[in-house]
């Protein structure tokens, strides 16, 4: 990727080989092709283990926040590297592999000092969701990523959560009304964090897919990772100004993971929604659910998050 010169605001605009032929050919191939080459690749990086990278930063949520979106603004910088998968899952589902199976998942030690060398500076990150919510994730993180940079982007909770289900009813996953799944999510998921806590080797179905309200809860989240890892190694970022305003927003995550300020050709959302659709009192009945959470979070960051009065 070579920088041609720069954009509107002054930014830097990059050129790309990322999304050349050979990409977009990956892209229309067959999905069993697909997946077929992506598992060769990861044979291939477990092999090379050894000369990989791991990552310096993570974006660890909040799942139909906006991760998707800014993940893909990030694979376009010039010194910034993704792993093979957005979503590498290890330090939730994967744990128990060993440190080697993640580090098969990131870009070669030449490749970072090809970066380095021609933009003084390299970011090499993955995306993976779940890790925001998984309580297990921060003390697996501060022990293997110590110096690692955090990034989560959190959305106003009453459009995530509707968010959320319609996703899981899309992937066939959910089969209750949102009300209904709202109502039976504390007995659905009792004792499942606490199961998946206790052991690397255990998962929860259930903790992963049908926790809409516990998933926006954001602060209790936050205040396991503030005790783990430095706070300030942890960027929040507002899912709303990343979509409205998304200039200023990428320019304090380009400073937060010590790359040049930049800007993609044009800014668009990927994997979006919206939240249109939510019945007005079980969208009234969340936000007064949210509301002391909300009051928490902004207590606790010193900023006024803005959701209570719904988008």
């Amino acid at each position: 990727m070579q920088i041609r010169g720069v954009g509107g605001r002054g930014y830097p605009v990059a050129v790309s080989d990322r999304a050349g032929p050979r990409e977009r050919l990956g892209r229309a191939a067959p999905k069993p092709v697909r997946d077929a080459v992506r598992t060769a690749g990861r044979a291939v990086g477990r092999v090379t283990a050894g000369s990989r990278t791991l990552p310096t930063f993570l974006l660890i949520g909040a799942q139909r926040g906006g991760t998707t979106t800014l993940y893909h603004y990030l694979l376009q910088h010039p010194q910034v590297l993704g792993a093979a998968d957005k979503e590498v899952h290890f330090f939730d589902l994967r744990y128990a592999e060993g440190l080697d199976r993640y580090r098969a998942a990131f870009p070669t030690q030449s490749s970072a000092r090809r970066v380095q060398r021609a933009y003084g500076a390299a970011a090499i990150g993955e995306a993976t969701p779940y890790y925001l919510f998984h309580p297990a994730v921060p003390a697996r993180v501060a022990a293997d990523l110590p110096d690692v940079r955090l990034i989560a982007v959190l959305r106003d909770p009453v459009a995530r959560a509707w968010s959320h289900y319609q996703h899981e009813v899309e992937l066939g996953w959910e089969e209750l009304s949102f009300e209904e799944a709202l109502e039976r999510e504390p007995t659905r998921t009792e004792g499942e964090a606490e199961r998946v806590m206790a052991d690397p080797l255990v998962t929860s179905f259930e903790h992963q897919h049908h926790t809409y309200v516990a998933r926006g809860r954001y602060v209790e989240q936050l205040e396991r990772w503030w005790a783990a890892l430095p706070p300030e190694r942890l960027l929040l970022v507002r899912s709303e100004d990343l979509h409205r305003d998304p200039a200023p927003t990428f320019d304090a995550i380009c400073r937060h993971l010590g790359i040049e300020r930049w800007q993609p050709d044009a800014w668009r959302a990927y994997n979006a929604s919206k939240p249109a659709g939510v019945l007005p009192e079980t969208a009234a009945r969340l936000r007064e659910t949210f509301a002391p959470w909300n009051r928490r979070l902004a207590e606790a960051t010193g900023r006024d998050w803005d959701w209570d009065a719904g988008p």
